[in-house]
């Protein structure tokens, strides 16, 4: 019987390999697309929350002053002046004048705090073409002008751009921008062009106004967690839109995570993911860890076979992660990789384990209880 279960669990590791390299050639197609370019410049506001310092804040926000784009602004939200990231916005602002302005946000609409602030930034901006920009995140020169050419036919509702991590110091920060770049971003092509799903990554998602006021504002998810998930699935259920996931990545600067914030940041998002896409879908995913999957096989029942298995289903795996992270950054991929690629499968399945059993989380500094659809309590009133 353990022999079975073990053949069953190699079988379900094989087919997440396959699911990977469908991935990977979905990437490498999407990658080589033609470059557009739009015919105008409609005017676009940067909507940009801030929330305490991330790594190479400051780097991160000169990024989007300088992108190759005329009629936009970019707009920097803080909660309160407590906030420490508002001197650095308010530094921004004296040094960009004519570009960055600093806007603290008014109220407090519901639990999500980012999109408090994106309530407060909608009502300040000046230009039709709202851009979602996280303040950890840097793009390419040409980020703005690639939204407009999408957002120039009617039928797109929403624009996302896959994600990629970048400069990492640390091992933590190496492990997170290895699934960054091959579960995230590699997964938000996969999804689109091997089975037609959008998902949509709140680290740059860009609409209109008039679409964005039709779904009733940020306000319609004010109490929503995963309030990019959400959206995009009312682009096309509410509007009947199509959401486009752009050829250029963003890139997602983490320097200084370790181990253990890399567990935590992905525990809580664990949580937040089954409460998205249900626990059947969730349970399912499971298909995703081949890695650890082959390792509950040798668990199961060890034998050369089964640790055969087990190393060659690492080592397609790690290849996986280094081809991701190649395609999408490019460069060299580190030599740690072959260390940070097992360590962070197995931080991962603990992660995942997690996210079926806990409904809580802690969301920049906020104790959150989350429903399905990951709608919000404060964990009182539940």
């Amino acid at each position: 019987m353990s022999s079975k279960v073990s053949l069953a669990l190699f079988v379900c590791a094989a087919f997440g390999l396959t699911l990977y390299f469908l991935q990977l050639v979905a990437v490498l197609v999407h990658r080589r697309g033609r470059r557009l370019a739009p015919g105008r410049q409609p005017g676009i506001s940067v909507l940009k929350p801030l929330c305490g310092l991330d790594d190479d804040l400051i780097d991160n926000l000169e990024c989007f002053v300088h992108l190759a784009y005329d009629r936009y602004e970019l707009l920097l939200g803080v909660r309160d002046q407590h906030d420490a990231a508002y001197p650095i916005a308010v530094h921004m602002a004296r040094k960009y004048p004519e570009r960055v302005r600093v806007i603290v946000q008014r109220g407090t609409p519901g639990l999500n705090p980012k999109v408090n602030q994106l309530v407060s930034l909608a009502r300040a901006a000046r230009y039709d073409i709202l851009v979602v920009s996280d303040s950890n995140v840097r793009a390419a020169s040409h980020y703005l002008a690639e939204i407009a050419c999408h957002l120039e036919d009617p039928e797109v509702g929403l624009v996302t751009h896959p994600v990629c991590g970048v400069d990492e110091a640390r091992f933590g920060s190496l492990m997170d921008n290895l699934h960054l770049a091959g579960s995230v971003g590699a997964g938000m092509i996969g999804a689109k062009r091997v089975v037609g799903q959008d998902v949509v990554v709140g680290k740059s998602m860009a609409l209109r106004r008039s679409d964005l006021e039709t779904l009733g504002g940020f306000e319609c998810v004010v109490d929503v967690l995963a309030e990019d998930y959400v959206l995009g699935r009312m682009i096309g259920n509410v509007l009947g839109k199509r959401v486009v996931v752009a050829q250029t990545p963003i890139f997602n600067v983490s320097r200084r995570r370790d181990a253990r914030e890399f567990y935590q940041r992905y525990a809580r998002w664990s949580v937040i993911h089954r409460q998205a896409i249900g626990g059947r879908m969730y349970a399912g995913q499971a298909l995703l860890n081949p890695t650890m999957l082959a390792v509950a096989g040798v668990i199961v029942c060890p034998s050369g076979v089964a640790f055969g298995g087990l190393a060659l289903a690492a080592a397609l795996k790690l290849a996986y992660d280094g081809a991701a992270l190649k395609l999408l950054r490019g460069g060299r991929v580190p030599l740690a990789t072959v260390v940070a690629s097992p360590t962070k499968d197995a931080i991962l399945a603990a992660a995942w384990a997690q996210g079926l059993v806990r409904r809580h989380v802690s969301w920049r500094g906020n104790p959150l209880r989350v429903f399905p659809g990951t709608r919000l309590s404060a964990p009182r009133a539940s």
